[in-house]
């Protein structure tokens, strides 16, 4: 069976080779016969294993992954899908609404749209995404394959290190929500001819959401949780990328992760050129810079700071270089919260549920370890430490609880063994 998902994955990626190439080679080409690829058996078994993978709830149907598995099973599940795709009968179903708590207090809605709809989605963004990343920009790295924060991260350092001191950090109010599905799909078409591919995305954008057991339509935005909604989201910016990197280069450097974005600008004159220039942008997408959250930082000899990415950077001075400043990063106040949040409710649920003090470090662990293993490329030695207090305390009134003993030492903390980020390994 491995060998034959090897197989599959192997198939797969001869096609999106092939079709990055002919992209690259053609940059003016619309491809018009795509529809047949993304029913294909190999397409969708891979499309099945990368939705398994990312788990997730059901959709408005209540069929679950562990559903479909345990009843007509994968190859079936598959096999109707395919039928429906062949014969053209397939539907996208409204996404189910649900609201995800923020940090701040507040909400963000995330749509989930059911089991096969999001495989139909997986397998259409295995197709046609090669075509568009042979036209993306290096500027944009969010959810593009081989990309990533930590390439980003790597850039600003060294930038602002070398001068690029004043920045123009950039929100967009309610992006997702506010796409014009209109403008997206004519920024589609320019490569995508195909009428069944464009009929299959305009059918997800116009499936509705289902919120308190009521449909309601959706005329703007792409549904946040849809798995081809990052894809379409780097679509609908790719024109501020190639506008930004074609003529106003030399007023920055843009770095771009899906619906966040900075400017570093050696000037503050740049840095207010820039601001227009992308208040024009903005305008031609029908999008709004957050006139709050959107802001010119000067990063001259460690005067502000931004957060971007879960990392704050700020600039210091050197010790053995006096006047010289580098730019430091470290782990932002909301990226700490966030995860002093993650353990205190973990260790809550613990509580509740009388769950052994060990079986909760070893849950710990590997929240812990992710988290670390993030953060330490940059300068984060303090903030692990002050996390690894909190876990030390959090798990001292875990130990006391269990043991009815008010003793807690170092000792058995270590017979617990919890990852010490400080440390990079278990605590020892």
């Amino acid at each position: 069976m491995p060998e034959v998902a090897n197989s599959f994955e192997d198939k797969v990626s001869r096609l999106q080779k092939a079709l990055y190439q002919a992209a690259k080679k053609s940059p003016n080409r619309r491809f018009h016969a795509l529809y047949d690829k993304i029913f294909r058996t190999d397409v969708l078994n891979v499309a099945w294993k990368e939705v398994r993978a990312n788990r997730g709830s059901g959709g408005v149907d209540g069929q679950s992954i562990e559903g479909i598995e345990e009843g007509i099973g994968v190859e079936a599940f598959l096999g109707q899908i395919q039928e429906e795709l062949r014969t053209e009968k397939y539907q996208p179903q409204a996404v189910r609404r649900v609201e995800i708590p923020k940090p701040d207090g507040g909400s963000r809605p995330l749509g989930i749209p059911t089991v096969k709809d999001r495989v139909v989605q997986a397998a259409c963004r295995k197709v046609i995404e090669p075509i568009f990343e042979a036209d993306f920009k290096d500027c944009s790295h969010g959810f593009r394959p081989g990309r990533g924060a930590q390439a980003v991260h790597q850039g600003i350092r060294q930038d602002v290190t070398e001068g690029y001191n004043w920045v123009l950090d950039g929100d967009i109010r309610k992006y997702f929500d506010t796409i014009d599905q209109e403008k997206l799909m004519k920024l589609v078409e320019l490569r995508i001819s195909d009428r069944k591919v464009l009929k299959l995305i305009r059918g997800w954008l116009k499936a509705g959401v289902m919120k308190d057991g009521r449909k309601e339509p959706t005329d703007k935005g792409t549904p946040q949780g849809g798995v081809i909604s990052p894809l379409l989201s780097n679509i609908y910016l790719h024109l501020m990328d190639r506008i930004w990197c074609e003529k106003h280069a030399d007023l920055g450097k843009l770095y771009r992760y899906a619906d966040d974005f900075v400017i570093l600008c050696r000037r503050k004159l740049d840095a207010n050129t820039a601001m227009v220039r992308l208040k024009g942008f903005m305008a031609r997408l029908g999008l709004e810079l957050h006139p709050e959250k959107t802001r010119m930082v000067d990063m001259g000899r460690g005067r502000e700071s931004f957060d971007f990415l879960g990392f704050n950077f700020r600039k210091k001075e050197s010790r053995s270089n006096r006047g010289a400043y580098w730019c430091a990063s470290s782990p932002s106040k909301k990226s700490m919260k966030k995860m002093g949040g993650r353990i205190k409710e973990m260790c809550a649920d613990a509580i509740r549920q009388g769950t052994p003090v060990k079986e909760v470090a070893r849950r710990l662990n590997p929240k812990i370890r992710g988290w670390a293993n993030y953060f330490r490329a940059g300068n984060s030695a303090g903030k692990f430490r002050a996390l690894d207090q909190y876990v030390y305390g959090k798990m001292g009134i875990l130990w006391r609880r269990t043991h009815r003993r008010r003793v807690y030492t170092p000792e058995i903390y270590r017979e617990l063994g919890v990852y010490r980020a400080s440390l990079g390994k278990i605590y020892a």
